[in-house]
C-alpha cells in the first residue's frame, strides 16, 4: 500500500499538506502545492510514535456508503423503538443522537432520522479489511474494538520512507479510497493522550499532543477526560470539590491513594500525562457475551426463557470458533426502569457448551422472576481460557456426556445446512424473539479482545 517515498525531514513547525502529503517550506495558512487548509504541524511532529486510529460514525458509514442515497440523511444504526443506538451519523449527533442513548429518545430529538438495523456480519468485515490495512503498516496492533486500535509506529520509517505522522496521513487516504469510510487519528508519546488526540476535529480528524504540552493541555480539561472517570467516579470526585484535570495535579499521589484507593493512584499518573502502557498486539479475551432488547417489557419465564436459550447458542458458537471455554457464567437483566442486575456462578470447570451456560444462566434467571419487568436480558462467560479442558465427563450427571454429544450433532447439522435446521423445544416456534435471524442480531459484544479470533 505505501511505495517508498524518501522523504527529507522539514522543519516540524511547517510540517505538511494531510490532501497531497507535500512538505511545506513556511508557514503558510494553505498547502503551497494544493491550496488544502488541512495542514499539519507540530513541534514534535518527528519524534511521535503512539497513534490511535478511530473509524468515523463506523457501523452509519458503512450504510451510507453502500447506500449513496443517505449520504445527506440522518441515519440512526440500532435495534428497533425498544433497542439502543449503536451509533449514529455526524448529522444526527448535531441533533443530540448519542450512543447507547434510548432509540425512543433519538428518535425524539430527531425524528426525521432513518433507522437500519445492525449488520454486524457486514461491518465485521469491513473492519477487518481496515485492521489488515493497519498491519500493512506494523504489526505493533493493538485491537480496542471493530473500528479502532493502538498502532505503534517507532522503527518504521525506513519501511515506509516517511515519519509516523505522514504514515497516518497517507493511510487516512487510502482507507477513505479504499474502503470508503474514513478514519480519525491521534498521535502522541502513549496511548492515553494518542486515544484523546483521535477524538478531536472528527470526522477525518487529525491531531497531535506532544510531550512539551501534555500537561498545559491537561490542565484545561474535566476529569472525565481521564480513563475510567465515568458518570459515577465523577460525581464522587464532585462531592470533594474536584472538577478539572489541573485539581489533579496540584495534589500528592499519597492524598489521592488515600481517597480514592488504586484509582488515586491512576488519577496521578494520568492527570499528568504519564501513561507507560505498551502497544500490546496479543490482548487476551475477557468475556464472550450475546443480549437482546425486546420489543415489550417482560416478566414471566415463559417469555425469558426461549430468549436466555437462544443467546446461550450464540455465546457458545462464538465461543467453539474462537477456541475458547468460560469458567464463570454471567446473567444481565435490565428493568424497565433502565436498572441492570448482574449475577454470576462460577463453574467447576471452563465451559463452551450451550446446555452448560444455558442451565446455569436458568437458575440464575429463576431468581429474578419476582415480576419485574424486563427489556432486555443478556447472557455471557468470563474468566477465560483455551478450550482444552473444557467440559470434562461429570461422574454425578452421567447424562452430561450423552447431551455433549448431542449439542456436538447438532452443531454439525446447523453448520452444514444453517442454525434453523435443527432447534431445541426451548425456542422451537417461539417467533422472532427467542430465534433471532441471524447470530449477530443482538446488541451484545462478541469476544472482548481480539474480535478478529471471530
Amino acid at each position: 500500500m505505501f511505495a517508498a517515498m524518501a522523504a527529507p525531514v522539514n522543519d516540524p513547525e511547517h510540517g505538511f499538506c494531510r490532501d497531497c502529503l507535500t512538505l511545506q517550506r513556511g508557514r503558510t495558512m494553505r498547502c503551497e502545492r494544493c491550496g488544502s487548509p488541512r495542514i499539519v504541524r507540530h513541534p514534535e511532529l518527528h519524534k511521535l510514535h503512539i497513534a490511535h486510529i478511530d473509524c468515523d460514525a463506523f457501523y452509519a458509514a458503512v450504510e451510507k456508503r453502500d447506500n449513496p442515497a443517505l449520504r445527506d440523511k440522518p441515519v440512526i444504526i440500532g435495534g428497533g423503538k425498544r433497542g439502543v443506538v449503536s451509533t449514529a451519523c455526524y448529522i444526527a449527533r448535531i441533533q443530540g443522537v448519542r450512543s447507547a442513548m434510548p432509540m425512543f429518545k433519538a428518535l425524539e430529538a430527531c425524528p426525521e432520522a432513518i433507522v437500519i438495523k445492525p449488520d454486524m456480519e457486514k461491518y465485521v468485515r469491513v473492519g477487518r479489511e481496515v485492521r489488515a490495512m493497519m498491519f500493512a503498516l506494523t504489526p505493533q496492533v493493538e485491537p480496542i474494538s471493530i473500528d479502532e486500535a493502538f498502532l505503534d509506529l517507532a522503527g518504521t520509517e525506513k519501511l515506509h520512507g516517511l515519519p509516523p505522522a505522514m504514515v497516518l496521513a497517507r493511510f487516512s487516504q487510502a482507507v477513505e479510497k479504499e474502503i470508503g469510510i474514513t478514519v480519525s487519528a491521534g498521535l502522541s508519546y502513549c496511548k492515553f493522550l494518542a486515544k484523546i488526540a483521535s477524538d478531536f476535529r472528527k470526522p477525518r480528524g487529525f491531531a497531535i499532543i506532544g510531550k512539551e504540552e501534555a500537561v498545559s493541555f491537561l490542565a484545561d480539561q474535566p476529569v472525565t477526560m481521564i480513563w475510567g472517570v465515568g458518570k459515577a467516579f465523577s460525581e464522587v470526585l464532585a462531592r470533594d470539590g474536584i472538577r478539572t484535570i489541573a485539581q489533579l495535579q496540584k495534589m500528592e499521589r499519597s492524598d489521592l491513594m488515600g481517597r480514592y484507593g488504586v484509582m488515586g493512584d491512576r488519577l496521578y499518573r494520568l492527570s499528568r500525562g504519564q501513561d507507560d502502557r505498551r502497544v500490546e498486539p496479543d490482548h487476551d479475551a475477557k468475556s464472550v457475551s450475546a443480549e437482546t432488547t425486546f420489543d415489550t417489557d417482560i416478566a414471566t419465564m415463559d417469555d425469558l426463557v426461549p430468549v436466555l436459550r437462544a443467546l446461550s447458542e450464540k455465546v457458545s458458537t462464538r465461543l467453539k470458533k474462537a477456541n475458547l471455554a468460560g469458567r464463570t457464567v454471567v446473567l444481565k437483566l435490565k428493568s424497565q426502569d433502565f436498572k441492570i442486575r448482574t449475577r454470576n456462578r462460577q463453574l467447576g470447570d471452563p465451559t463452551r457448551l450451550a446446555d452448560r451456560i444455558f442451565s446455569t444462566g436458568l437458575d440464575l434467571l429463576r431468581k429474578e422472576t419476582d415480576g419485574t419487568k424486563y427489556r432486555l436480558l443478556g447472557i455471557g462467560v468470563s474468566d477465560l481460557s483455551d478450550d482444552g479442558k473444557a467440559d470434562p465427563p461429570d461422574l454425578v450427571d452421567m447424562q452430561s456426556r450423552k447431551r455433549a454429544l448431542a449439542e456436538g450433532a447438532i452443531d454439525a447439522l446447523r453448520d452444514k445446512f444453517g442454525r434453523k435446521a435443527v432447534e431445541t423445544g426451548y425456542t422451537f416456534g417461539k417467533g422472532h424473539r427467542g430465534r433471532p435471524s441471524r447470530p449477530d442480531e443482538d446488541e451484545g459484544p462478541e469476544v472482548q479482545h481480539p474480535w478478529e479470533r471471530i
